[in-house]
């Protein structure tokens, strides 16, 4: 075995124990453990996604023991791009917000910040590596709890009903997702994935258990859609994104709700089967959840006042986008499923990092008559919130623009659904353009006493990290667009190892 294939355990272990680490450390020193942390394990995923690239993918046997008695890791090239992907906007994200995590969260507690962004890494690692159904199940509350302490950290009256919210509803789909897992271990007798996947075929070939393999599908497919955010199960989104500190804000809404969606489409490959899902028709229920979610998401982020909540509402129809190609049951809409949570995790924090730097020279308010002028008071955070906003829109060279030709292409190969899909997309893609087009020419309308302040020189920066996590945002979201299709390969590559 290749001293490369423990990379995976070590990646997750180093974000637990760095946690753990975290716990008897001082505010600054827990900070920069994370920091080395999420940069060693972005070196460490590097390497898996190349060993993977040239010799394909692997399962890494915990304690050597076998299936199925034994807990299993399992890498391949769509593993070891999400982690590195994942890694890279953890790491700008925290990066990003730290002078606002100093000063939104009270000095004793700056290092349980730090752990719960260890252990958010941790699960979110775990949950793409894991080959071990139970596992998952471990690392999703895991992800709750960090999440949950992430918000109520800033210990002020909205992020406390903020986090009780996302608690209760989190909880409601990962009891769903425990009962969907409980249900299947009943009538496979497995947890690991490989295993599990041979039963359910032999369930589905030999006609049995017809029923049950269908509430099976369907609470697994709703406890997890309930998690990741998908419309109408979103009213934790808004608050939670808006009343968090930046950093968690970035984090929560780029990541969380990306490793739940990534772990049902592990689930649906490796475990139920793609074509069962399919014709199950949970896959057609997902897909106009999604659609609607285009739509109302877009729709509620056009009533909002506040730039945070905007942002946050703009997730939720993102998100539909997500779940929208999934849903067209293809193999093209999987990939522009997948391509479209990597622009979503860059771009939606890049929107939330770039949003600190405006309201940050505007009095600390987020609403529209306070924000105006502020792309001229911060010019790198203005550029940043710009490139997001035609990115979400859907403006070429740009990553969201990859994205949306992709799930027009990908429309194209499922003649049932084509037209739907077409539409909503292009609806969406103008109620996109309404509420971010406005806020990019609000921040750059300029007040009578505004000029005046510019004519005097006084146009503020802001820190030198947050200068350079907007920069390196931005760089990622024109790679994603430029450079778009070696990933594009690299996803469908990645798939087919799935099966």
């Amino acid at each position: 075995m290749s001293f490369v294939q423990n990379f995976p355990f070590f990646s997750i272990i180093i974000a637990m124990f760095s946690g753990i680490i975290s716990s008897v450390l001082s505010g600054k020193k827990a900070r920069n453990l994370t920091f080395g942390a999420i940069l060693m394990i972005l070196i460490l995923s590097a390497g898996v996604l190349y060993f993977c690239n040239e010799q394909g993918s692997y399962t890494y046997m915990m304690g050597h023991f076998p299936a199925p008695w034994g807990n299993e890791i399992r890498a391949g090239v769509l593993e070891g791009l999400t982690a590195v992907f994942f890694c890279l906007v953890m790491l700008l994200s925290v990066l990003g917000g730290m002078r606002h995590t100093e000063q939104d969260i009270e000095g004793s507690k700056h290092n349980l910040f730090y752990i719960m962004v260890d252990l958010m890494l941790s699960s979110l690692l775990a949950l793409i590596y894991t080959n071990d159904l139970f596992t998952a199940y471990v690392f999703v509350e895991i992800n709750t709890i960090a999440g949950c302490g992430m918000i109520m950290i800033r210990q002020k009256g909205r992020s406390l009903s903020s986090a009780i919210r996302y608690m209760i509803l989190s909880q409601l789909g990962s009891g769903l997702f425990l009962i969907g897992l409980s249900l299947l271990y009943d009538v496979t007798g497995h947890l690991l994935m490989s295993p599990a996947k041979e039963a359910v075929a032999a369930i589905e070939a030999a006609g049995s258990y017809g029923i049950p393999m269908l509430v099976i599908m369907a609470v697994i497919s709703v406890g997890l859609a309930i998690k990741s955010g998908l419309y109408p199960f979103h009213y934790w989104i808004p608050d939670t994104y808006g009343y968090a500190t930046p950093a968690a804000s970035a984090i929560l809404s780029g990541l969380v709700s990306k490793g739940y969606i990534f772990l049902l489409i592990k689930i649906f490959y490796r475990v139920l089967g793609r074509e069962n899902v399919i014709a199950s028709q949970i896959i057609n229920v997902l897909f106009m959840f999604g659609l609607a979610g285009m739509v109302m998401g877009s729709l509620h982020a056009i009533l909002e006042r506040d730039m945070r909540r905007m942002i946050a509402f703009s997730s939720v129809a993102q998100i539909g986008y997500i779940y929208m190609g999934i849903g067209l049951g293809t193999q093209a809409g999987m990939v522009a499923a997948i391509f479209h949570i990597f622009t979503h995790s860059a771009t939606k924090a890049l929107l939330f990092i770039s949003a600190v730097g405006l309201y940050e020279v505007s009095g600390n308010r987020k609403d529209y008559k306070s924000l105006r002028g502020s792309g001229y008071r911060n010019p790198l955070a203005g550029i940043g919130f710009g490139i997001g906003a035609l990115s979400m829109v859907g403006f070429p060279m740009l990553s969201g623009f990859i994205s949306k030709l992709l799930f027009a292409t990908s429309a194209l190969q499922s003649p049932t659904k084509m037209l739907p899909t077409l539409i909503v997309l292009a609806i969406s893609t103008v109620l996109n353009a309404v509420y971010f087009l406005r806020m990019v020419i609000t921040i750059y309308s300029i007040p009578k006493e505004e000029e005046k302040r510019m004519e005097e020189g006084k146009i503020l920066a802001g820190s030198w990290n947050l200068r350079l996590a907007i920069a390196c945002f931005i760089l990622l979201n024109l790679t994603l667009g430029l450079f778009s299709q070696p990933i594009v390969k690299a996803i469908g590559d990645g798939l087919t190892m799935f099966t």
